[in-house]
């Protein structure tokens, strides 16, 4: 599974979403999920963020949704937004060291 989700964040709500955003690779160093990859940039506008995430996992269970740091991030991310996220299954054509297995 591949996904880019892409969502704009409120002028006011942009260091708190960087702060959660950077609470989730700060517990992801520590718990070093098997078969997950995950990368998260702010565009040029400074309001909007993508998350990209490739799970790779038999069973289908997402690592990512498990984590306490995670949790709390999607908690208020409607209210932070300006833009709800919108989420996009991607079918992989090729890349180079994004998603190496």
């Amino acid at each position: 599974m591949k996904r880019i989700v892409q969502y704009k964040v409120k002028p006011e709500r942009v260091a708190d979403n960087e702060r959660y955003v950077r609470a989730v690779y700060e517990e992801l160093h520590r718990a070093r999920p098997p078969g997950l990859r995950y990368a998260t940039f702010r565009l040029p506008d400074g309001q909007s963020f993508i998350h990209l995430v490739s799970n790779e996992e038999a069973d289908g269970a997402n690592p990512l949704t498990a984590l306490p740091a995670f949790k709390a991030f999607l908690a208020e991310l409607r209210e932070r937004c300006e833009t709800p996220p919108v989420t996009t299954d991607l079918e992989e054509i090729g890349s180079y060291g994004v998603f190496d297995r």
